[in-house]
């Protein structure tokens, strides 16, 4: 974990990329050039009865200006607050917080699996790889939503290169289905050396779980849970591990291997 810090930043931008969808751009943050895709910040609004910070995983950075981007999804009474702050506003950031993942071998096929908004650490993840020179014919970035429309961001995706597979439950774009179905799909007519990474849903990482399993593919997965404090106090996020015993999603987390945690 990288050395945490408390600070005051501001809100630069905010954009409404679709639905109940919003882009939080904050500035500056010192230990931007610490975050490891997969990490997430702690944040709070200063001056608001919403006393709890809310968790949210880095979805992109940027060095020249100190800033953080983060995709939140309004569903409930902090981010509805949060959905009515603009340029300027105040924000309380704690970070880099948790875990990030291991990258893969140059000659492993990487499977990128996100759903919902647990899209943004995967999406950091494949920038990464960019950077690192890793092969984009090699990177596949798998993508899966209940519909068209909450596909967020899904030109910056396109934009980076990589080989990117959509689904969709209702039909409207890409396969028609469960993300892990087009990764079942594409496995079957694919071989080689290949690890997954996965960040969505509890019930897709289950079956990503399963899947990765069953064709004895290694790999890690990103886990969302509830993080009131975010720093392993509170206990608030733990979880039970396949070999016994309970782990702290915040402290020792959101990153485990594949077969780790009992989902």
């Amino acid at each position: 974990m990288s050395r945490i810090v408390v600070e005051n930043a501001r809100i630069i931008k905010m954009r409404n990329p679709g639905r109940d969808f919003h882009v939080m751009t904050i500035a500056p943050f010192s230990k931007i050039k610490s975050i490891k895709p997969g990490q997430f910040v702690h944040l709070k609004i200063p001056q608001c009865r919403v006393y709890f910070r809310r968790a949210f995983s880095v979805y992109d950075f940027n060095p020249e200006n100190k800033s953080v981007d983060i995709i939140f999804r309004v569903c409930g009474r902090g981010t509805s607050v949060m959905a009515k702050l603009g340029k300027g506003d105040e924000i309380d950031i704690l970070g880099p917080l948790g875990n990030g993942f291991r990258l893969p071998g140059k000659s492993e096929t990487a499977l990128l699996i996100a759903g919902g908004v647990g899209m943004p650490p995967v999406y950091l993840l494949a920038k990464k790889l960019l950077e690192k020179k890793y092969n984009p014919e090699n990177i596949f970035f798998f993508y899966g939503a209940n519909s068209r429309t909450e596909l967020v961001d899904i030109n910056h995706i396109k934009k980076l290169g990589v080989q990117a597979i959509v689904s969709t439950l209702d039909g409207s774009s890409g396969y028609k289905g469960l993300i892990t179905g087009a990764v079942n799909k594409w496995l079957k007519s694919h071989d080689g050396k290949r690890i997954i990474y996965a960040c969505g849903p509890e019930g897709m990482l289950q079956a990503v779980d399963n899947l990765a399993s069953v064709n004895k593919i290694p790999g890690q997965l990103s886990l969302e849970a509830p993080m009131p404090c975010g720093v392993g106090i509170c206990l608030g996020c733990i979880r039970p591990l396949k070999s016994g015993g309970y782990t702290r999603v915040c402290r020792d987390g959101p990153v485990y291997d594949i077969g780790e945690v009992l989902l």
